[in-house]
């Protein structure tokens, strides 16, 4: 198998390298209930996902009749500590996500995480699925300190910094995604199965995989 050309591969993590939708999801219709208000579906929570999970509950909330900063508050605390406690029930890693990271680690690739996610909820559920070790670096959405999540380079400058410098690609399933990969300068790969919030066309990235067998050939030919 001919070498990809990149040093570094970073993954977003909810809706690219991990299924995180039903634990999601569950923690929105705990939210929910307590707001005495009706569930919604995975399918319905799947496009608020990708910007943290203080943007998901907002959209839930104007989605499902709007509430007071009070009670988004208070709403908010309970999403977060429901989901904590059930990060990594229903979760799992997309078909043929671990096969192709071994693959690349394989091939002396440094894979990473740079997800919206607080960094300590992603710290929990890739431990908790005993996959954190294969990363050699984790950067949440909270690392970097107040507005430098995705789609601010400043995660993806950091996740090159922490795995010793070279080139690099990115892998999501959003805007959020593709746009900082672009601003970071780097090539990048959107997924199709993700959590789009709009048609994977429309994100403008440099390849579209619809399945992880496609992974390494696409970076093959973005490196080229």
């Amino acid at each position: 198998m001919t070498k990809i050309s990149f040093d570094i591969v970073g993954f977003d993590l909810d809706g690219t390298f991990l299924d995180t939708s039903g634990d999601l999801t569950a923690a929105v219709n705990h939210a929910l209930a307590e707001a005495g208000r009706a569930p919604l579906t995975v399918e319905q929570v799947k496009p608020m996902i990708g910007g943290g999970a203080k943007h998901m509950l907002a959209l839930t909330m104007e989605a499902t009749g709007g509430c007071t900063d009070e009670e988004f508050r208070r709403l908010y605390k309970l999403l977060l500590g429901y989901y904590e406690a059930n990060v990594a029930v229903e979760t799992r890693p997309f078909p043929g996500a671990v096969e192709a990271i071994d693959a690349l680690r394989g091939q002396g690739v440094k894979v990473a995480v740079v997800t919206n996610k607080f960094e300590s909820l992603a710290e929990k559920a890739l431990r908790e699925l005993g996959l954190r070790d294969r990363f050699a670096a984790l950067i949440g959405g909270d690392t970097m300190g107040k507005g430098f999540a995705k789609p601010h380079r400043a995660p993806i400058d950091e996740m090159i910094r922490r795995c010793g410098g070279g080139s690099a690609a990115f892998v999501g399933d959003s805007i959020y995604d593709i746009q900082a990969a672009r601003n970071a300068g780097i090539p990048n790969v959107a997924v199709s199965f993700g959590f789009l919030m709009q048609p994977v066309a429309e994100l403008g990235a440099d390849a579209v995989i619809d399945d992880y067998a496609e992974l390494i050939p696409a970076l093959r030919r973005i490196g080229a």
